[in-house]
């Protein structure tokens, strides 16, 4: 595989330990679901599509921003955050990242830069307009990433956005993680344009696709979008081609997909694809590999039972949190 080598080892044992503490901290996101232990809408879970998050914030500074999905578990651990927090957060517990109060679909933490998620399909690019805007006018080096899937690029927001930050030359990367599916909708249903990407000839911006499985081609190509914009180059639009292994929620049961195509999907699972990588290229034991799947197994279980124990929000909250006019409530 061409470029592997130069990266060091510590730097491959992070892309995996940091990989897989998504996928297990997901796959335990879905035992409480199926086991009845989480309330409200069923979890839109990651698992499958690790390598696109964990790619793109291992280029990250804390202070950079990144503006999530309803998909959002996963940035937010990726960008730096706890998994007791995300599952507390979840389970609707006061010391979750927003006290409980955002849940699954709207985790967010401004300490480490995390705007927030959303459920509205292409909500989240304007957002990072204000986020960029900010970074233009206070004039800092940060950068903003804003996630979206492919069914986004067929919105409004995401045409207005893109012409927006082109006109302004805000330092924004746009990542679509295209995982083929708007819900149950393929992409190539409701699109002329094969590729998202090739939208970003309309607004005169670069526009790249990466294999979303291969968490090399992610962190290569973000690393170089990012000095771009670092350097006043203006925004940009990388598409990553991936695929979630789950249904759009947790109660999905995919109909719409064969039993063959999610096969040979699976047979791409980016942490495997990582796996195989470092234990013939840069002869890492196996072993070693599984005492950092006992590790994360361990913080899991304990994130868990910090959440169990976690006390739920006082109804003081709503006051807090919600923004109103006139009379208190």
């Amino acid at each position: 595989m061409k470029n592997q080598k130069k990266y060091n080892r510590n730097k491959i044992l992070t892309f995996y330990r940091e990989m897989q503490r998504l996928r297990k901290m997901e796959e335990k996101i879905y035992e409480l679901y199926t086991n009845g232990k989480l309330f409200g809408m069923s979890p839109h879970l990651y698992i499958g599509e690790e390598a696109v998050a964990v790619g793109v914030c291992q280029n990250l500074n804390k202070d950079d921003y990144i503006v999530s999905t309803h998909r959002g578990h996963g940035h937010c651990l990726a960008k730096g955050g706890e998994i007791k927090k995300i599952l507390a957060e979840i389970m609707g517990k006061d010391t979750g990242y927003c006290h409980g109060l955002g849940g699954s679909m709207h985790i967010a933490n401004i300490d480490f830069g995390n705007l927030g998620a959303n459920g509205i399909v292409g909500g989240g690019l304007p957002i990072s307009l204000g986020a960029g805007l900010t970074i233009k006018y206070i004039k800092t080096n940060q950068v903003c990433v804003c996630f979206f899937g492919d069914a986004a690029s067929n919105q409004g927001t995401f045409h207005e956005s893109l012409n927006f930050a082109t006109a302004f030359n805000l330092p924004i990367i746009f990542v679509c993680e295209n995982n083929i599916y708007g819900l149950s909708t393929n992409y190539s249903r409701v699109s002329s344009t094969p590729d998202v990407a090739d939208r970003a000839k309309g607004y005169n911006i670069p526009g790249v696709i990466v294999n979303g499985m291969n968490i090399f081609e992610v962190f290569n190509e973000v690393k170089k979008l990012i000095k771009r914009a670092r350097s006043g180059k203006g925004p940009s639009l990388l598409e990553c081609k991936t695929y979630r292994f789950m249904g759009h929620g947790a109660s999905d049961h995919r109909p719409y997909r064969t039993k063959n195509e999610e096969k040979i999907w699976k047979q791409r699972c980016p942490i495997e694809f990582l796996r195989k990588i470092m234990i013939e290229k840069y002869n890492i034991e196996a072993d070693e590999l599984l005492n950092i799947n006992k590790m994360i197994d361990k913080e899991i279980e304990e994130a868990l039972e910090y959440a169990i124990n976690s006390p739920d929000p006082d109804i003081s909250r709503i006051k807090e949190s919600v923004f109103y006019e006139g009379n208190n409530l």
